[in-house]
């Protein structure tokens, strides 16, 4: 993806969002000028995102209208920026042209050779793989992700990755719809579950998506009969655990650590945890063959992937009670995160921080209903309350209405309104070869708790 030659000055409203930051790094490396407001760097919350963002030479400004001036061209804003934004309305006042993200990207993306990678759960990975594969190959792809890949967060934030290719990765968001304005060459679906949307809200939204892309379809087995394509000569490739996928893992097996398996012969390794990611790395294996790349380099580039910050981080261990924290948010990634902790230990004390107040609403059954099917009696569940980001809520939801419901079915289950509140019931109850899993997403000051829990352990 070569820079422009015309030098354009963009504004992004919320630079410190994952999908923003991602997309301003880009926009930064192709020769243009970046500047950012972000709610979070005003109150001084992560200020290790602001400092990567100065030092690719974005410049910050406070969320108040005054990044906004006569040699501003475009402002960026995604779909969490509310009217009555300041530097929003600036921009009205102004008369200064404001795109939404997506629209952004899908211009970048659909005039090169895109892989997009959509689906409820493990997008994130699944383009962190593809793109660390691609550029272990030389393929030289720019990569746009909704998370931080570790082996890139040394010098960078990880997010985003700017390659002079005409190869281009994205993750594709489908919780605003945006997922159908790109028009991808490779399409990867790795599940569709509730979450954002109904399940049936969504079946529309991939059926488009997949409507969308040109050459192949890469799908997990389980979502293939949701998808419908009108036109034919596409290739589809299925990847799962079913003896019908067309890339089937054999010979699994799986500790803390990784997985090692077979695809059709050739053996492959893994050193990130959980069979879901034994799943995430089928797909990438799948658009990687699709793309040339022999079996030889795929594994010799997934040996070493690192994975992406906050999922199923080992934080560390004291007095035998080991700290795993997690991005897990919505019922099947907290199932899935459960499932691999306790491959460390079958006994967890589990913290789940939920975010926003209306998917924790549109989710609150099938949170109740996760929990009742993934905890041991052994276990313990303690929540805070609901991670607040800003903006117009309906707080007529707790996590204590969940924690309540659990309690009410007999499960060891418990509110506290602080989540610091939660550190000393822990240091109470948790004994040696208990492990410690904190999930949520949104709130990156959950790896700083992480930290704290496990000094005081």
């Amino acid at each position: 993806m070569k820079g422009t030659k015309e030098v354009v000055t963009y504004h992004f409203v919320g630079i410190g969002g994952i999908g923003m930051s991602a997309l301003a790094q880009i926009i930064r490396a192709q020769g243009h000028r970046v500047s950012g407001s972000d709610r979070s760097n005003d109150n001084g919350l992560t200020p290790e995102i602001f400092r990567k963002l100065e030092l690719h030479d974005i410049k910050l400004y406070p969320q108040d209208g005054s990044g906004i001036s006569h040699i501003t061209d475009i402002v960026v804003i995604s779909s969490a920026i509310e009217e009555d934004n300041r530097d929003q309305k600036r921009a009205l006042e102004m008369g200064i042209r404001i795109v939404k993200r997506s629209e952004l990207l899908s211009g970048l993306f659909n005039q090169n050779r895109g892989i997009a990678v959509g689906g409820s759960n493990g997008k994130t990975s699944v383009c962190g793989m593809i793109g660390w594969i691609l550029s272990a190959s030389g393929y030289d792809p720019t990569v746009v992700g909704g998370g931080y890949l570790k082996n890139y967060i040394e010098t960078s934030l990880g997010n985003a990755r700017f390659g002079n290719s005409d190869c281009v990765v994205i993750e594709a968001d489908e919780s605003d719809g945006s997922l159908v304005t790109y028009k991808p060459k490779v399409s990867v679906i790795t599940d569709i579950s509730k979450d954002h949307q109904t399940v049936d809200e969504l079946k529309k939204l991939f059926c488009k998506f997949a409507d969308n892309t040109s050459e192949v379809i890469v799908i997990h087995e389980k979502c293939a009969h949701f998808i419908k394509t009108c036109e034919k000569g596409k290739k589809i490739i299925t990847y799962g655990e079913g003896n019908n996928a067309d890339i089937r893992a054999y010979n699994l097996s799986c500790n803390p650590v990784g997985s090692r398996f077979e695809v059709d012969g050739k053996k492959f390794e893994i050193h990130v945890p959980g069979l879901y990611n034994v799943l995430n790395a089928l797909a990438s294996i799948a658009v990687a063959q699709n793309e040339g790349i022999p079996d030889d380099e795929i594994d010799k580039a997934l040996r070493v992937f690192k994975g992406i910050k906050r999922r199923m981080d080992f934080v560390g261990q004291k007095n035998g009670v080991k700290i795993i924290d997690d991005y897990a948010h919505n019922p099947k990634k907290i199932q899935m995160a459960i499932n691999a902790a306790r491959l460390y230990n079958e006994r967890l004390i589990i913290i789940f921080q939920p975010h926003g107040y209306a998917p924790t609403k549109f989710l609150r059954d099938d949170f109740i209903s996760t929990f009742e099917t993934t905890l041991l009696p052994t276990d313990i569940l303690y929540m805070p309350e609901i991670f607040y980001a800003g903006g117009t809520a309906d707080k007529t939801i707790s996590s204590k209405d969940i924690i309540d419901d659990l309690k009410d079915r007999g499960f060891d289950a418990f509110y506290f309104r602080k989540r610091e509140q939660i550190i000393g019931d822990i240091q109470k109850k948790a004994s040696p070869g208990n492990t410690v899993l904190v999930m949520g997403a949104r709130d990156d000051s959950l790896t700083n708790f992480c930290h704290s829990l496990l000094s005081e352990l």
